[in-house]
């Protein structure tokens, strides 16, 4: 069924501009001359089929019977009709209501369907031979229609039988490009290593030669990241990235005043900065193959919590699994916090002197600088009983 809506669009794209170039100026004109200027056709789509332009909208419909086996349908929105009658017999008192329409409206708008089937019918071509009447393919038309006074726009949508059209197709007569061309166009990619579940102590004791190894990481996998797109990549691992390390002696210990906010779990994450890739290496990783990315060893990993920088390092294997052996910390928070305290303290009062009145005027505390704010602080997160 998809292939089929394929197909369909794209012998569509092939005669659009024969429907464009044709029947807007055939119903333009045909509505100036019914109704005089006023009125403005704009073509918003064409379908096959199937109209999901016409959904959620009441219609005043008009079949015209072609022949005895083709018909011709004009369906106008509710507010099409509202919109030609307040102009051509002025705005109603009420509010409008398709299903209340009188014997002379019905009349009007009946009437220019007939008067536009008639512009257009010069389209259509003589019906082909057949024995009894069937279902057939529709071509469905959809224009917005304009009160160029108001500024208002509504739908006027035209139903044809695809049968008794011939319309133009556009074949490009130059050479077409060959999507093979494109293989070795660059794209740039993120590459996911892996994440972890570390305490809040751990996180605010980060420094550098630290190694953090990332449980949830296979040598052999990675996650290829392209905007929305996500795709695991098979690898042939860098064994020169081998590490001799017993993750056992890796475990923090941790102190006896430690609180209760300093053991909560987080999770951590590991990304390659973004590397580039071609669309041929893509396609491999669609057919399953592994994918030789052997530069991407060469760049910086950045560690996050939260989507939340914290340090950034060079990939190591540890054992099975992937780690990252620290060489910037991007924020430490206990150091941090405890320089800042540091500082508080060590900030006098300030007291200015008005001569006139004797007043004393307090400086307000300095506020926190509001460009810090992305950075990790691990006071964001709240204590959930899962956590404890």
């Amino acid at each position: 069924m998809e292939n089929t809506r394929l197909t369909d669009n794209l012998e569509l794209y092939t005669q659009y501009d024969w429907f464009s170039r044709e029947y807007p100026n055939a119903i333009q004109n045909a509505c100036d001359e019914f109704f005089l200027p006023g009125f403005q056709f704009i073509l918003l789509g064409i379908s096959k089929n199937v109209n999901n332009l016409m959904d959620k909208d009441a219609y005043f419909v008009t079949k015209v019977m072609i022949d005895k086996l083709h018909d011709m349908f004009f369906r106008l929105s509710e507010k099409t009709v509202a919109m030609i009658l307040d102009k051509i017999l002025g705005r109603a008192e009420s509010k409008f209501n398709l299903n209340k329409l009188t014997d002379l409206e019905a009349k009007i708008i009946t009437g220019f369907n007939d008067y536009v089937y008639n512009a257009i019918s010069q389209f259509l071509i003589p019906a082909p031979p057949a024995i009894k009447r069937e279902n057939f393919d529709v071509i469905h038309l959809t224009f917005l229609m304009k009160d160029i006074d108001k500024n208002v726009t509504s739908k006027f949508i035209i139903t044809l039988p695809q049968a008794l059209l011939k319309p133009d197709i556009i074949d490009s007569s130059e050479e077409k490009f060959n999507y093979g061309d494109f293989a070795s166009s660059i794209i740039e990619a993120e590459i996911k290593v892996g994440t972890t579940r570390v305490k809040l102590i751990d996180v605010k004791n980060m420094d550098v030669d630290d190694i953090v190894v990332f449980d949830n990481s296979d040598t052999q996998h990675m996650v290829l990241k392209y905007r929305d797109y996500e795709k695991d990549i098979n690898l042939n691992p860098n064994l020169g990235l081998v590490l001799p390390f017993d993750n056992d002696e890796g475990e923090s210990e941790m102190a006896d005043n430690t609180n209760l906010w300093d053991s909560i779990e987080v999770e951590m994450s590991a990304q390659f900065d973004a590397v580039k890739i071609t669309l041929g290496e893509l396609k491999n990783i669609e057919s399953g193959l592994v994918v030789d990315l052997t530069s991407i060893y060469d760049n910086k990993v950045t560690l996050s919590v939260e989507n939340k920088p914290i340090a950034r390092g060079e990939l190591v294997i540890v054992n099975d699994r992937y780690g990252v052996k620290i060489d910037e910390v991007i924020v430490n928070t206990d150091k941090n916090s405890e320089a800042a305290l540091q500082d508080e303290d060590e900030i006098p009062q300030e007291e200015t002197f008005e001569e006139d009145n004797q007043e004393i005027v307090e400086e307000q505390p300095l506020e926190e600088n509001s460009d810090e704010e992305d950075e990790f602080d691990y006071s964001d997160f709240e204590l959930e009983d899962e956590d404890i």
